[in-house]
């Protein structure tokens, strides 16, 4: 009996040890696989921020008022597509519009009155050519008249002289010189008359050259003054055409309207003031906005990347997948901005509209946990002595 307890003492004992064995072993298995792990495993690491938001690659355009006035009419709504220079909003322009109508008649007016003129002007200048012929041809008959009477007044002077001759010798009655001398006195007073009818001819044709010049130059000073007036109500309807212009708010280039200010007619907007904005067609990037310390040296082009969508969770629609295609060298607002390409899925349900944000996580590089564990223990020991400092 004792012989039997002792043997099955001896048993337990030796299955006891061959368990202790194998457990040892199994531990020492578990703690090389976890070390090797430790040491040799790959983990991505990555950079995360909260700041990131869908863009497109062209700027978006704000709508600005461009002068102060009242609203009669809004065209802006949410995502409404729009063509460069179409009307969205309308500020009232009722006294530009009248003031416009008032100067396009006046300009008619003006334009009426300077045809007026210029019709009179060409036919001032078609009289006063015809009647200077007219008085060329005067003159030239007067002339020749007065020609002619200047020599029947020579011969008869010669005549009379030839007969006074004659009676002084006694060769010709008293009678005869007597009507010789009446001839020439007859004679010269016809070429004094034509030698007046000529002068007053002259005159005449100088008073109503005189005069036909003076309504000319008249015509000419009312056609200037006219052309000045046109000019000027030309120049106040063109003023006027860009006052109302800029009373037409329009959209600054084509793409859909992004952004609404809380407008309605009859609200007075300011000089300057943003009433919406445009977003202009164009290919969606991702941008990202990173700390300093995270983003330099560490996040560089040709990294991947992952967006999860803050509206769209990502258990139930997925992640889109990008990659870093430039990093920023400054510093602006405290933060260094990343721009991304995303590579597009057909088939996922999640729209790419500008403007959406999310959480972006770049992969900076793979590194062991020992690495890892050996950071974070650097920056706990490091942290108490850039505390002490201050």
């Amino acid at each position: 009996m004792p012989t039997a307890f002792n043997r099955s003492i001896r048993s337990l004992e030796s299955d006891g040890f061959r368990r202790s064995i194998a457990a040892i072993v199994v531990a020492a298995s578990i703690l090389a696989i976890w070390v090797g792990w430790f040491f040799l495993a790959s983990i991505e690491v990555y950079e995360v921020t909260e700041r990131g938001r869908l863009e497109v690659n062209h700027a978006v355009h704000p709508i600005q008022a461009l002068t102060t006035g009242r609203i009669v009419a809004t065209h802006l709504a949410l995502n409404r597509p729009v063509q460069s220079e179409d009307v969205v909003v309308e500020l009232d322009s009722e006294s530009q519009q009248r003031r416009l109508e008032e100067q396009h008649a006046r300009r008619v007016s003006l334009s009426a009155q300077s045809e007026v003129l210029q019709n009179e002007l060409r036919a001032e200048e078609q009289a006063a050519r015809e009647e200077v012929e007219v008085g060329r041809a005067a003159l030239e008959n007067a002339r020749a008249r007065l020609r002619e009477a200047r020599a029947g007044e020579n011969f008869a002077a010669y005549k009379a002289e030839r007969l006074r001759r004659a009676h002084s010798q006694n060769l010709i009655t008293e009678l005869e010189f007597l009507e010789a001398k009446s001839e020439a006195e007859k004679q010269q007073a016809a070429a004094e008359a034509q030698r007046e009818e000529l002068n007053r001819l002259e005159r005449d044709e100088q008073k109503k050259g005189s005069e036909r010049k003076a309504r000319i130059e008249k015509l000419k000073r009312d056609m200037v003054r006219i052309k000045g007036e046109l000019g000027i109500a030309t120049v106040e309807i063109g003023r006027l055409e860009h006052e109302i212009d800029k009373l037409r708010i329009r959209a600054p280039v084509a793409g859909h309207i992004g952004e609404v200010a809380n407008l309605r007619p009859g609200s007075v907007v300011r000089e300057g003031e943003n009433l919406g904005a445009v977003v202009p067609r164009g290919k969606i990037r991702l941008v990202a906005n990173f700390p300093p310390e995270a983003a330099f040296g560490r996040i560089s082009p040709g990294q991947p990347a992952r967006l999860r969508l803050h509206g769209f969770p990502w258990t139930q629609y997925g992640t889109i997948s990008a990659v870093v295609e430039a990093v920023a060298s400054e510093i602006r607002e405290g933060t260094v901005r990343v721009d991304l390409a995303l590579h597009e899925n057909p088939a996922s349900s999640i729209p790419l509209q500008h403007g959406l944000p999310g959480t972006v996580e770049i992969e900076v590089e793979r590194a062991s946990p020992a690495i890892l564990v050996l950071r974070a223990a650097g920056k706990l020991v490091a942290r108490p002595i850039a505390d002490s400092k201050f």
